[in-house]
């Protein structure tokens, strides 16, 4: 038993250790490509809250992983439409949505710039300008994170803002 959390416990410590890089995951983009204010919105279609930034770019620009990590899943999911979602360092998930297409497989491990689709209009972005819906949700609750008397205050706990992020600023 004692072994076994150990190594339950060396697991966890190792998803701490890989660096986690912040790299801009549309080709050309800048903080200017986004809304500063729409990560978290409320309210927001189908979803209430909207749960990441999305980055307005030409269809087809390249899109690229923002950090490194394993590809847990590529290919059509809802309203993401043609979605990349993997596992980065610090034990978060990159969600990618709306791409015009993905060009990673399943447990791929993608190292931080590497291209892994480009910028589209699939899911419910359909008929909307082309952009990158982008998310970050971490495995575990940053509790210094709850807003009180926002919406879904506890959800809130789980998402990082990918704009801050991108700039470096810590979360």
């Amino acid at each position: 038993m004692k072994s076994l959390l150990l190594l339950a416990f060396l697991i966890f410590l190792l998803g701490f250790l890989p660096e986690e890089n912040n790299v801009m995951p549309v080709d050309g983009a800048s903080t200017k490509d986004w809304n500063q204010q729409s990560f978290w919105y409320y309210p927001w279609g189908l979803s209430g809250v909207h749960k990441g930034i999305d980055i307005f770019a030409k269809k087809g620009t390249p899109v690229r992983a923002a950090t490194g990590g394993i590809v847990l899943y590529s290919g059509s999911y809802g309203r993401g439409g043609k979605v990349v979602y993997m596992l980065g360092a610090n034990w978060r998930f990159h969600y990618f949505a709306h791409l015009n297409n993905v060009s990673v497989p399943w447990y791929r491990v993608v190292s931080a710039g590497e291209q892994i689709g480009t910028v589209g209009t699939t899911g419910n972005a359909q008929g909307k300008s082309p952009h990158l819906h982008y998310t970050i949700k971490s495995v575990f609750p940053r509790i210094w994170a709850y807003r009180h008397g926002t919406y879904a205050a506890w959800q809130r706990t789980f998402y990082l803002d990918p704009g801050k992020f991108l700039r470096g600023a810590p979360q």
